[in-house]
């Protein structure tokens, strides 16, 4: 008994000692590891240039039509015949709409037969008159009927042609609200007309840029429903004053719109270049690591070993364009920094440059 606890024992000891010196062995393997030199990040590089930039005033604004109205009627009438389609173009003038004017045509007949008596009164009283054969007061009177009877007849003739809705201007109708027969009131809308060659956009910018802007100024506009695509224009108005909420400034540039791609109400953004251009420093858009504590760069630079490492440059950041991104802060025109493969970098690491292959930060959009 006594001779099989001491074999168990042994066997318990020989197993715990393979154990710790597994363990201990793969401790040794683990530390002589991270005591090795950790092979150089790979990066892609990129120079600081030089550019001549024209300042540009970013800000987001909306389309707004030329001339914009809700046709309406200014009689009350029944819809005798529908003479436009939703979404047509129509020039000023044309009839759209006709509402049923037979009763108006009557009282127009009766109006115009009495014209005529008035008019037969009129001319027997002037007759008359030169004989000396009436009194000035009956001639007057009788004038007075035929005047009278003459602007009845234009006060008809008016409501008749206000039974035939217009185009106030040319433009694109919208959708169409009303259907044959139906009775319309005085002011319900019947169509929506948009002039929209040329369109305006309506927009607002910081006071403090007031002293920047003029009239004739040239903007350049996007919208999402064309992306990539720019529209020209130029400022055709500021507003006379600084709005007190806000401390803005707002304008009004017109652009033109011959095919009609521009539509009211669309969401635009806005630049406004400024006459004269700058001086600027940039770099692509992907070397710049932003931070809520501050942007900051890589400079590509070598430690007393003659090794290539890396330096984190705190920057300021200006506006961007087509991928690159103007740069206020501690660097020269020519200066190497890190374009690509930023994410596994920090200050004073050992680097090796390789242009020749796409690195994940390049597929970064940079528009």
């Amino acid at each position: 008994m006594r001779k099989r606890l001491i074999l168990a024992v042994v066997i318990l000891v020989l197993f715990l000692a393979a154990i710790f010196g597994t363990k201990y062995w793969q401790n040794v393997q683990q530390a002589a590891m991270m005591a090795q030199p950790q092979p150089p990040a790979t990066i892609a590089s990129a120079e600081v240039r030089e550019k001549r930039w024209r300042p540009m005033l970013n800000s987001v604004g909306s389309l707004v039509a030329i001339n914009g109205t809700a046709v309406t009627t200014e009689v009350a009438g029944q819809i005798s015949a529908i003479q436009f389609e939703s979404g047509s173009h129509i020039e000023q003038g044309d009839v759209l709409l006709q509402l049923d004017d037979a009763v108006d045509q009557a009282a127009l007949d009766a109006l115009r037969a009495e014209r005529r008596l008035a008019e037969i009164k009129f001319n027997r009283a002037k007759d008359l008159l030169r004989r000396q054969v009436m009194s000035q007061s009956e001639y007057d009177e009788a004038r007075a009927s035929f005047d009278a009877a003459t602007a009845r007849v234009k006060q008809q003739e008016a409501t008749i042609r206000r039974k035939a809705i217009r185009a106030p201007f040319s433009g694109r109708l919208g959708i169409r609200q009303v259907n044959l027969g139906q009775y319309l009131e005085p002011g319900q809308p019947i169509v929506m007309l948009q002039a929209l060659d040329p369109i305006y956009v309506d927009y607002t910018l910081p006071e403090r840029y007031l002293p920047r802007l003029s009239t004739d100024q040239e903007i350049h506009v996007r919208v999402d429903a064309f992306p990539g695509e720019s529209f020209s224009g130029q400022i055709s108005a500021i507003d006379s004053g600084v709005d007190v909420g806000t401390r803005t400034i707002k304008l009004r540039a017109t652009l033109a719109n011959p095919k009609g791609r521009l539509q009211p109400g669309m969401f635009a953004k806005v630049k406004t270049l400024e006459p004269e251009d700058k001086t600027v420093l940039t770099i692509p858009r992907t070397a710049v690591s932003y931070n809520t504590y501050g942007d900051f760069i890589y400079l590509i630079d070598e430690n007393d070993q003659g090794q290539t490492i890396v330096k984190r440059q705190q920057i300021e950041t200006g506006e961007v364009r087509e991928g690159s991104v103007a740069v206020i802060g501690d660097v020269e025109v020519g200066q190497e920094i890190v374009r690509a493969g930023l994410v596994k970098l920090r200050d004073g690491m050992k680097v090796q440059i390789d242009n020749s292959v796409e690195l994940d930060d390049d597929k970064v959009d940079t528009e």
